[in-house]
């Protein structure tokens, strides 16, 4: 009876494990199914997906534009912004200057205030160098002082530049000066001071004290060790271009410049020569008969 017993029971325990093989078995093949299933819903997915980006490349193109036109927009701002430094006014290392200072020409200009042909220069030859040239970025402009001897204001002029320099206003004194030539006195040039918004407390100590003399002085000695012996006088890449020149020759020069060519020799110009610094000039209030521009001045 007892073998008996534990013979059922032997029998008892191996049914057992065999249903419970069997309860594991269905249940991994339950996980293998459930498995495969995620796996084919994520292929179903990556298809979907797939088959609409190809069915519309639009949608992507456009995206892909809108970058490029957003970095297109912000680099054309920079370029308008590099193109707006350019044109700008302003002394560096002691030079005044106007444009690129990388620009591939240089214009070096030696002036008077109080001279004529560099207020002709000024009014109908400069601007339309500005335009053409310095706003583009091909030309540097430089200004120096060259103020001749019998322009009893000249000096003090190209003195009172230097001090509105001083504030960083070297242009809008000079702009200000062959504006109002007619009216050059050391009382102006304190009055324009306050116009262009100095302090004119320094500006007017700095003039009274002649300042700036040495300065004007060094620009005089170096234009004239470059062959300048009137004004305006210009250097264009180191080529000497002298008087108020129409802007055609200008033009010229600048554009043989650019080629690394030498300039051309000046067009004719109707004129009256230019005098030297050793030579007198009529004064303003002298009387005149016929154009005060003629070629040729009787002096009675």
């Amino acid at each position: 009876m007892a073998k008996e017993k534990h013979d059922k029971k032997g029998y008892k325990d191996e049914a057992r494990n065999q249903e419970r093989n069997h309860a594991k078995k269905e249940e991994n093949k339950m996980k293998t199914v459930l498995v495969l299933q995620v796996i084919q819903i994520i292929l179903v997915a990556v298809l979907i997906f797939q088959v609409v980006s190809l069915s519309s490349p639009s949608i992507n193109s456009n995206v892909g534009t809108d970058v490029q036109i957003a970095k297109s927009s912000e680099k054309t701002e920079n370029t308008q912004a590099a193109g707006a430094e350019k044109i700008k006014a302003g002394t560096i290392n002691g030079e005044h200057i106007k444009g690129d200072p990388n620009a591939p020409v240089t214009i070096v200009e030696w002036s008077d205030f109080e001279c004529p042909f560099c207020g002709r220069f000024y009014r109908d030859t400069l601007p339309k160098i500005e335009e053409n040239y310095i706003k583009t970025g091909k030309v540097k402009f430089v200004y120096r002082d060259f103020p001749l001897s019998f322009h009893k204001n000249a000096q003090k002029a190209a003195e009172a530049g230097e001090c509105a320099q001083e504030q960083g206003k070297f242009w809008e004194m000079h702009d200000k000066i062959f504006e109002n030539q007619k009216s050059l006195s050391v009382e102006n040039f304190k009055k324009w001071a306050e116009e262009i918004g100095l302090d004119t407390a320094k500006f007017n100590e700095c003039l009274d004290s002649g300042k700036t003399a040495d300065k004007v002085s060094k620009d005089m000695s170096e234009g004239q060790s470059k062959g300048v012996r009137g004004t305006p006088g210009f250097l264009i890449n180191g080529n000497l271009l002298s008087g108020a020149q129409p802007y055609e020759n200008f033009k010229a020069a600048i554009e043989a410049a650019l080629k690394g060519e030498k300039p051309p020799e000046p067009q004719q110009q109707q004129q009256r020569p230019q005098p030297s610094s050793d030579m007198k000039a009529l004064a303003d209030d002298d009387p005149v008969k016929g154009d005060p521009n003629a070629p040729v001045t009787i002096v009675e």
